[in-house]
Parts: structure tokens; sequence; C-alpha cells
């Protein structure tokens, strides 16, 4: 539920792909890189990092419906720690064919030469261009996209209703959230509540003008990821907003806080109404995030079907992911597991068919993918622990991004 993790350009619709169940003929190009291939049919493995059993299930049905059509098998494994187990398999002479891939980690699996590159055998698939620079690392798009996420902005919709809030009131920029999170901070109940780490307080930044990368190089010390983070900070000092570790008692997430009523709003992506199935009894809608003086600022989290460098089944790899990327079969997960597609044409059909998702899906449009270049996993997670103690009153976020800067630009260096 709580992807770091981790989206429609325009949504205007896009030609139809033609495609295949397995994932032949029209609608993608047919150059490809060189690959490793068994003839005849071959057993795949497949490693996912599974939200539960419905998204095992959902995966386990669409591979096993290929492997019908086309001869071939497929072992779906949900792995209980996809990173360590990814990594231990990468280290073996037989690492999985194919693997959910976090974008965060592009850099790091490509530069250690663990990825195939078959970007340009799915480009045409429609994807939305974030997603495509989310999975491109040295100039290569490496793997299809296979879904997406962004934030968006959960309101209680009781607790609105009690503070004399109507719809007139959705905050469209900083300065009206700051006043709707005021007015809906009342006793144990805090205005807004947040995850305490750059996946939620990046969105500020963003909305800045900041962010950490630029153009493959360190940026964190740009005037408007500062100015993000003391609009945080801010708002901490007048009492409306808390990281999920702050409320009393603390909140393992932002959701968590949100459906005990600890929050009346909170930052979530689109997995949080799995989340809120825990919390029946919350009334709540979700909403774009508010602008900053930028513009609009949201943060992107998505997966790709990784394949790895040592299969010598990539041909067929690769014709069972674009079975995996049609609309159609898109369209089945979100059913089954709550994700967005990865698509244009996809992203139209689920805003079509979950018109409650609409801020999720209008915020691909501008959705800042996560940092995936290798050696900088350290780095952030310095920052993202020197963030999580910031208070309205304790906390320099100024000293904290030149040190992000400093030591992120000499990880790129090593």
């Amino acid at each position: 539920m709580r992807r770091t993790p981790i989206l429609a350009v325009a949504l205007a619709a896009t030609s139809a792909l033609a495609l295949s169940a397995c994932g032949g003929g029209g609608g993608f190009s047919s150059n490809s890189a060189t690959q490793n291939s068994k003839s005849g049919p071959v057993k795949l493995t497949m490693m996912i990092g599974s939200s539960g059993d419905a998204e095992t299930a959902a995966v386990k049905e669409a591979t096993s419906a290929w492997a019908k059509k086309t001869g071939n098998t497929v072992e779906v494994i949900a792995a209980s720690d996809l990173g360590q187990q990814l990594g231990q398999a990468f280290a073996s002479s037989s690492p999985p064919d194919l693997f959910y891939t976090d974008a965060s980690k592009i850099g790091t699996y490509a530069k250690a030469g663990n990825l195939f590159a078959y970007g340009d055998q799915v480009k045409d698939a429609g994807f939305v261009d974030s997603l495509v620079q989310s999975f491109t690392y040295d100039g290569k798009f490496y793997c299809a996209p296979k879904d997406s996420s962004t934030l968006g902005l959960q309101i209680n919709t009781d607790l609105w209703k009690k503070a004399g809030l109507t719809d007139a009131d959705i905050p469209k920029d900083w300065a009206g959230l700051e006043t709707v999170a005021k007015k809906l901070t009342s006793g144990n109940v805090t205005g807004l509540v947040i995850g305490n780490d750059i996946n939620r307080s990046g969105a500020f930044m963003k909305q800045a003008g900041g962010w950490v990368v630029t153009d493959g190089k360190m940026s964190a010390d740009a005037a408007g990821n500062l100015q993000g983070l003391q609009e945080v900070q801010k708002m901490m000092k007048d009492g409306s907003l808390k990281f999920n570790t702050q409320t009393k008692p603390a909140a393992g997430w932002g959701g968590e806080a949100f459906g005990k009523g600890l929050a009346a709003m909170t930052i979530e992506g689109n997995w949080i109404a799995g989340g809120m199935k825990d919390f029946p009894n919350i009334k709540y809608k979700t909403v774009e995030l508010p602008a900053g003086p930028a513009g609009k600022g949201t943060l992107t989290f998505t997966n790709c079907w990784g394949i790895a460098a040592k299969s010598p089944n990539q041909a067929q790899a690769v014709e069972l992911v674009k079975s995996l990327i049609t609309p159609e079969q898109q369209m089945k997960f979100a059913d089954a597991f709550g994700v967005m597609p990865s698509t244009t044409e996809g992203l139209k059909q689920f805003g079509e068919k979950y018109p409650d998702s609409k801020a999720f899906v209008d915020g691909a449009a501008y959705g800042q993918g996560p940092v995936n270049l290798a050696g900088l996993d350290e780095v952030i997670g310095k920052f993202n622990s020197q963030l999580g103690t910031m208070t309205g009153t304790s906390g320099d976020p100024k000293a904290w991004l030149s040190d992000l800067q400093k030591n992120g630009t000499a990880a790129l260096a090593g």
C-alpha cells in the first residue's frame, strides 16, 4: 500500500494498439537488441513484490493465459523481500527471467549489468512520457513500465463539513492549503499529516520548481527545494501539519493517521483505496495537490517489467511483457488491485471507469519520477533521516540540502 517506492501526459486518446494476446503484431517496433533466446517452448520465472493475494493472483492469471496460448510455462514467485532476493539472484548464475523493478533502482541495476535493455522493442506501446524517462538510464530505455501511481490530497469529508468548509474551499495553492489545514486542526486532529521523507515533502519541492537531480546532475541546492521544505516547516510551526511519526499515537504512514482520525487530510497515492478498506467508517475524497509558486507538482511511483541480462529466454520474456502491457490487461490489473495503467490509452480508460481517481490520473501529466541514478541510495537515505527529524522549531533544511548536494555530487563522481 505504501509504495515509495512508487505518471498522462495529456489524456487525449491515442490510437488503439493492435496487439495480439502474446504481444506480437502491430503496435510495437520490430527493431530489437541482440538477445538471448532458446528455441521452442521454455519455462520462464518471474519474481514480483506483491501487495497481497489479489495482486499475486492477477499476475498468475495473466501469465497463465499467455503461457496457454504460446505453449510456454511461467512460474510466478512472490518475494518476501524483493530487493534482497533480487540481489542474491543477480549474484547467482540463474536470476529470474523477469522481475518487478522499481524506478529508483534502474541506474543501480543497469550500471551493474543486471538488466537487458529491451525498451526499443516496446517503445510504441504509448507509454506516458514521464514513465519512459523513469526507466531510461545513460540514454537507454531499459524496460516497459508496468503501472503508475501519483500523489493526491485526501480529505476527510465529515471533518471538512464540520469545520464549515465547502467545495469552494478546496485548496488550489499553498495559501489555500494553509487556511484549510488550520481550520481542520482541532484537539488530537491535525489538519494535514504526511509521511516523513522526500517521497511526500518532495512534492512541495517540486511545486516550488525544485528537485534533487536535473539532467543527470545534482540540483539539491536549487532555491525551489529549500522553499518547498520551508513551506512544510512553516505549517508545522503553526501546528497544522505533522509527520506521521509525530502524531499521538504515532502512525505507520499517512494513510493510517488519516484512517484513525488523527489527520483531517493526508497526501498519498492511489493505493490509499486499499488502505482505507481497514477504516470503512472514514468518508473521504481525493483532489489534486495544491499548486506551489512554480505551479502544479506531484510525485510519480512506478515499477517496470525487468528482464535479466543473464536470462537465456529474453525473446520469450519480451513477448510475455508485450501481453502484459496492453490496455486490456492493464485494466484487468487495475480492477484487481488498484494500480493505474502506464499507457495513455490505459489511463484514459482508467479515468473513465474510476472517476473518483481523476486527481491521480490528472497528476500523471506533470508528475516527477524518482531519482534513478546509480550510487545515490545511501545519500538519499541520509537526507531522509535528517528530514524526518524536522519540526516547526527545529531542523535546518538549508544545511540538509547542502549536504545532499555535496554528498550526491561526490557519489555520482565515484
